[in-house]
């Protein structure tokens, strides 16, 4: 791993304390991976700037694992990281760089959420699974595949427990918000609601869900409400960034093969933009090669600016 280097690619908050907190995920990475280089960037808010740290976690190296801490596919994952990768390649030629997969709905994140119910479940005066709803509350997109991978953890919650009604909520973009979901569910004869955030890191959202549930309360007396946190520094999310670092180098197709991204960047681009975030590339960027992905899609791929 001396030529390699592992970039791990935050969303960025404009609250100071959810980029601390990435960082600090960084440092008890690398404390349980001494032998990795390991550097981080974000893609708007906070510096590095997802170009700056490509071009810096390429110096010196021979090989960069690109690692996106986010949970959901949109727009970050399937068109502003490819294109910023694309950008570095042309920056750096003797560098490989290759594309992890997002953190995706799967077991180890199940895993989280269910230890999150357990311990608001736990803090309730009645934990009865009967008589609680649970909303999954995260950020919403206008991209119907990453909502859907929240869909698909809030059956798997309900699945795997004894609650009659897991439902699903977000904070914006898309419908229905808490606000709503919480009235159903109170029309319905729910004694207690536990919201658990679909959120990594801390910030303005996390904030503005504290208060929403504060709201709520006031609103709804005779509700017991309860309110789960963030996921943090829990040992699944290490495991599941580790696991993206051993496929990658065991040859795994990495991100870069998804027809759903080439899609859904074509469409972009047919719409007359690309990444919403500004800066400034180089004289080699007008010259950046296109990629050409490895699989038949049926249909001739636009050509993408670097």
């Amino acid at each position: 791993m001396n030529d390699t280097t592992l970039l791990l690619v935050g969303h960025g908050s404009r609250e100071p304390a959810g980029n601390a907190e990435i960082h600090a995920f960084v440092r008890q990475w690398q404390a349980r991976q001494p032998g990795w280089r390991i550097e981080v960037c974000f893609i708007e808010f906070a510096p590095p700037s997802l170009h700056d740290g490509l071009l810096q976690a390429a110096a010196g190296a021979r090989r960069v694992l690109v690692l996106p801490l986010i949970l959901n596919a949109a727009g970050h994952v399937k068109m502003e990281i490819p294109e910023a990768i694309e950008h570095a390649r042309a920056h750096a030629p003797g560098v490989d760089f290759l594309y992890a997969p997002h953190l995706t709905a799967c077991d180890p994140i199940l895993k989280i959420l269910q230890r999150r119910l357990k311990q608001a479940m736990a803090a309730l005066d009645m934990p009865d699974p009967r008589g609680t709803g649970v909303i999954l509350l995260g950020r919403g997109s206008s991209d119907r595949a990453a909502n859907g991978e929240m869909a698909k953890m809030a059956r798997w919650l309900q699945e795997s427990g004894e609650h009659e009604l897991v439902e699903l909520a977000f904070t914006g973009i898309t419908w229905p918000r808490l606000e709503r979901v919480v009235q159903r569910q109170a029309l319905i004869g729910l004694r207690q609601i536990v919201v658990l955030p679909y959120y990594l890191y801390t910030g303005t959202l996390m904030q503005r869900i504290q208060r929403q549930v504060a709201h709520l309360r006031g609103q709804y007396p005779q509700l017991r409400f309860e309110c789960g946190t963030h996921f943090g520094f829990e040992p699944e999310i290490f495991q599941l960034l580790e696991q993206r670092v051993a496929d990658l180098l065991a040859g795994l197709p990495d991100s870069r093969l998804s027809c759903d991204g080439c899609k859904y960047r074509e469409i972009a681009h047919e719409l007359g933009h690309g990444h919403s975030h500004e800066h400034t590339h180089g004289p080699a960027a007008a010259q950046a090669p296109v990629h050409v992905h490895g699989h038949a899609h049926g249909h001739e791929p636009a050509a993408e600016p670097a």
